[in-house]
């Protein structure tokens, strides 16, 4: 017996009420600027600069042991991995333990070093420690500053791969959704304090790809059936094309969540951040697929001969409201 998530033969209209979507999508857009603009977002080390300590020890890394060595120092973020290189020996056991920069510091303070030192050898007595160094805020503003470029660069390829591949009406619907995605990423981090860091950035290409690969898919069966149904006012096209793809959206997400769940449940607290982007980043991007960048593309009409522009363009929502 096949498992379906969604029966064959649905036939949901999707813009009956897209007044409603649209609405929602711009409040929660609203929501996430007002998010932004007053409490801003909780940059992590990558952002905010501080200081790597790379350490060395025979005894096998136990991230919580380390953790909990620094906790009474009261250091704010502190970053602890283990670095793994298949030319280490057997006892060679490195770690990567990153500080944030302390409130009107560039960098951690010698004294905040030694600290930290005392503590580890406390746990670890045979640890050793290879190397300090510091990243200062000039750095931290560049990585930002390129994190941004990073994103905008990537929707703006999204924006020209979209328009040489259908039109100029679905390029503009697929960005408005990507932004759409990113705009209510980086919102749900500024709203819950979550630290943001270059984790973060890399979440959020990878939520623009998915986000366009349900869009594109989506995209394809409408420009079939563009052509199959040349009779049927756009709405109808547009929510046959849904319809006919839901399914596999649908198990698409769902079978992405379930591993993503798995990932933010079992995978600890270095991955977390990334993960809980991802999933944020895949009910939004479901989300907007289906009703932000085809309720845009309804706005915008398209042809529908391909050679001549489409007589019923600018009154497709006046058909669905009636």
């Amino acid at each position: 017996m096949r498992l379906k998530l969604v029966k064959q033969g649905t036939n949901f209209d999707f813009f009956s009420r897209w007044k409603v979507w649209l609405g929602i999508s711009g409040l929660l857009i609203v929501l996430a600027a007002v998010s932004f603009l007053l409490q801003g977002l909780n940059y992590g080390i990558d952002f905010r600069g501080g200081t790597t300590v790379r350490t060395e020890s025979a005894q096998p890394v136990d991230i919580g042991l380390y953790r909990d060595a620094l906790t009474p120092l009261e250091l704010g973020d502190i970053s602890i991995t283990e670095v793994f290189d298949p030319t280490f020996d057997a006892d060679q056991n490195v770690a990567m333990i990153r500080i944030q920069a302390q409130e009107g510091q560039e960098a951690v303070t010698p004294e905040t070093i030694r600290d930290v030192q005392a503590a580890l050898s406390a746990s670890v007595p045979d640890i050793q420690f290879v190397s300090v160094e510091s990243v200062g805020p000039k750095v931290s503003g560049e990585l930002i500053q390129t994190a941004a470029i990073a994103v905008i660069l990537a929707i703006g390829a999204v924006l020209i791969y979209i328009w040489l591949r259908f039109e100029w009406q679905f390029a503009l619907g697929a960005v408005a959704a990507l932004v759409h995605d990113v705009i209510l990423t980086i919102g749900v981090f500024s709203e819950l304090q979550i630290k943001f860091d270059l984790a973060i950035i890399a979440a959020l290409l990878t939520i623009v790809g998915y986000s366009l690969n349900d869009t594109v898919v989506v995209f394809d069966r409408v420009r079939e059936n563009l052509r199959k149904y040349k009779k049927k006012p756009l709405n109808e096209v547009l929510n046959i094309s849904i319809n006919e793809t839901l399914s596999r959206t649908v198990m698409t997400s769902v079978t992405t969540l379930l591993a993503l769940i798995s990932l933010y449940v079992l995978g600890g607290d270095v991955i977390r951040g990334f993960v809980f982007a991802m999933i944020w980043g895949v009910i939004v991007g479901t989300y907007s697929s289906v009703f932000v960048a085809s309720t845009i593309l309804l706005w915008l009409g398209v042809k529908r001969d391909w050679s001549k522009p489409d007589a019923n363009a600018g009154n497709q929502f006046a058909n669905v409201d009636a």
